[in-house]
């Protein structure tokens, strides 16, 4: 048996020599969505390795810059070392070679529908057009426009073609745009497409303001980014990547040049895009990571990643191009290993493309199946609750579309459903809520009347009225008082005794209440904690640490400015401070429950009158219980502002401190148990 099994491993060894085109192996990589509360989570595998070609018949690449697959089913292959392109089938069957002899360094390829072939030749500063059998048709060189400029030179990177024949070109080093350039006599000049934008930084604002202009000549300059590669979609629309842009470092342009997406996920290293088969666009990284994104630019699946140097199959080091065939396969073209990696789309993806499909084309209820079977597999995937809740919302189900907004986090499904719900619950309600209204009116004049001839509420009135009498009692009702009347109420505060320590806990208690109420139980378009998730210590924590942290800072920097306040007063005037937000945010919760986008001003314009009427208030406590000038007030507040800041340095001094000791005394006390 040994000796078979000797054998048997010999042969499958000389097998796989015999065939080093393509090899097979498990997914080295993990893959990853974000849910609708944008944190990047784990989710199952969306596409496995399925082959890697390293050469097209018995040819090994040299420089592969470039990638395109054409309607045919061919893949077109731009080497700038060969100085050609390279035809073969899918599998990687050499076909034959286009521009041999003819290109210089071919760095970018596209096939159009009618299978011409545009090549963008760097080291030749020309456009090529090829038909199907590798002739030349055209060849557009620099274009002798003023608008072009005249120092630019004209080296094209990569090229797309729309159905007019209108070329798109990257060029190198030019960065007022995409090249565009159309058919007509011979190659005329259209001036440039979607231009990227420059942005300067609040620092860089202030430098260029004071600087000379000798150190401002010293500086970077601030010119926009070149488009690191473009491609088509069936529509027309341009895609862009653009390395180190951030939120626009993948744009989806219309025919005006404007862009129409901002991506939820980004990679600062994005090296190429293209369009799949569901309308949904790919982009790939350099350093290997395959983002797809819907044609909203919602991210469906993040996966890949960079060979460490142990050659698996699957991840790439240098991603140079990426392209999809009718099968949804992913091909993207790797230069530094001199290969072409190509993946295959799970079942879970596939259901998922098929769900895209159905509601692209308008069939909501037969994209419910395959979305269910998605959520069975993983029912955490919460672009699938989305389009489940969206499926749902148009079939007029708007129980079961809100029902999966909330589980997505889907806030503009969540607020078309609820905005139907509540129709539909003011339209069968209406006249019982006029009612009950009615009815409540009728039975407050009735009390009323018998009140006046009956009394019947004055043993209530006379047990309110003892207990008004009270200290406390009245020190909260005079923080109702304050808020009005803050200068009155902060000489209240000060000189005539009119709160206390106890009633100072009393209200910042409540408003700790009601920040957690807030926070976990305002409505679903405000929250912004996960669902069933709760904090509460952190939450009593953040409050109580800010409070102190804030009045103890201000009384030092009071005593040092001579103010007149004590710790007392300044405890009481701070936390009477806190009335506004105390007595109307109740209300605002309760509103926050009742409305939908069209409404969501009214919340955001009633948290600012309640921030804006508590800062109102700080402000004059500071001002009136330390007997100080307005200017002397904006003193105290700024140097209370710098003694927080230089606290919070301490205090994380002091804490990376304590850790390197609790650290270092861990580490020997384990050296001691290990040696004994």
């Amino acid at each position: 048996m040994k000796k078979w099994s000797k054998l048997l491993l010999v042969l499958l060894l000389v097998c796989a020599s015999l065939s080093p085109a393509i090899a097979q192996a498990a997914t080295p990589y993990k893959t990853y969505t974000m849910d609708g509360y944008g944190y990047v989570t784990e989710t199952q595998t969306a596409y496995t390795p399925y082959q890697t070609i390293e050469k097209i018949g018995e040819d090994a690449f040299h420089t592969p810059s470039d990638m395109c697959i054409s309607e045919d089913g061919l893949l077109y292959i731009a080497d700038a070392g060969l100085k050609r392109i390279i035809v073969s089938d899918l599998e990687g069957e050499f076909l034959r070679y286009i521009g041999e002899g003819q290109l210089v360094q071919p760095t970018g390829v596209y096939v159009s529908r009618e299978n011409l072939i545009y090549v963008a030749d760097k080291g030749g500063k020309q456009v090529v057009v090829f038909n199907a059998e590798g002739e030349i048709l055209t060849t557009y060189g620099r274009p002798d426009s003023p608008i072009y400029g005249n120092s630019l030179d004209f080296k094209p990177m990569k090229i797309v073609a729309n159905e007019s024949g209108t070329l798109y070109i990257i060029c190198e080093g030019n960065t007022n745009g995409i090249v565009q350039i159309s058919p007509v006599d011979g190659g005329t000049f259209l001036g440039y497409f979607g231009t990227n934008f420059t942005s300067l930084s609040f620092l860089a604002i202030i430098q260029r303001m004071v600087l000379s202009d000798a150190q401002r000549a010293k500086l970077l300059s601030n010119i926009p980014s070149t488009p690191t590669n473009l491609a088509i979609d069936e529509k027309g629309l341009i895609y862009t990547v653009t390395q180190g842009d951030h939120d626009l470092s993948l744009k989806k342009l219309n025919i005006a040049g404007n862009n129409l997406i901002m991506p939820d996920a980004y990679d600062e290293l994005c090296a190429a895009v293209t369009t799949g088969n569901y309308k949904n666009i790919y982009v790939a990284s350099s350093n290997g990571y395959v983002y797809e994104y819907n044609s909203e630019g919602e991210l469906l699946f993040v996966f890949g990643g960079r060979d460490d140097g142990r050659q698996r199959v699957g991840l790439c080091s240098k991603v140079e191009a990426i392209a999809v065939d009718q099968n949804n396969r992913i091909f993207l073209l790797d230069s530094d290993k001199k290969q072409i990696n190509v993946y295959q789309p799970t079942e879970f993806t596939n259901l998922l493309h098929e769900s895209l499909e159905l509601y692209a084309n308008g069939r909501y209820e037969e994209s419910m199946e395959p979305l269910t079977q998605v959520l069975s597999m993983n029912t955490l995937f919460d672009y699938a609750n989305m389009a489940m809740g969206r499926a749902y919302l148009q079939i007029e189900d708007y129980e079961n579309s809100l029902k999966y907004a909330r589980l997505s986090k889907d806030l503009n499904g969540y607020s078309d459903a609820f905005w139907e719900i509540r129709n539909l619950w003011l339209k069968n309600n209406l006249v019982t809520a006029f009612l009950v209204i009615l009815a409540l009116v009728v039975l407050v004049k009735v009390l009323k009347v018998l009140q006046k001839k009956k009394g019947i509420f004055d043993p209530v009135k006379k047990v309110w009225e003892k207990i008004s009498e009270r200290t406390l009692v009245k020190q909260l009702k005079y923080s109702t008082y304050f808020m009005k009347h803050p200068v009155d109420g902060c000489y209240g505060v000060r000189r005539e005794n009119k709160s206390s320590w106890i009633c100072s806990a009393i209200l910042l208690g409540v408003f700790i209440i009601l920040t957690i109420i807030n926070k976990y139980y305002c409505g679903f378009l405000f929250k912004t904690v996960r669902e069933g998730s709760y904090d509460l210590v952190k939450d009593i924590g953040i409050v109580l640490i800010a409070f102190f942290a804030l009045t103890v800072c201000n009384y030092l920097v009071v005593t040092i400015k001579d103010g007149e306040g004590s710790i007392k007063n300044l405890v009481s005037a701070y936390s009477y401070c806190l009335m506004p937000y105390i007595v109307l945010m109740p209300f605002m919760i309760l509103v926050s429950n009742l409305i939908t986008y069209n409404e969501y001003f009214i919340v955001q314009f009633g948290m600012l009158c309640i921030y804006a009427w508590v800062v109102v208030l700080l402000f004059l406590s500071i001002k009136e219980v330390n007997n100080y000038s307005v200017k002397e007030t904006f003193t105290v507040i700024f140097l209370t502002a710098f003694t927080l800041l230089i606290a919070a340095l301490v205090l994380f001094i002091v804490y990376v401190l304590c850790s390197q000791v609790i650290d270092f005394v861990t580490t020997v006390a384990r050296e001691v148990v290990n040696r004994l």
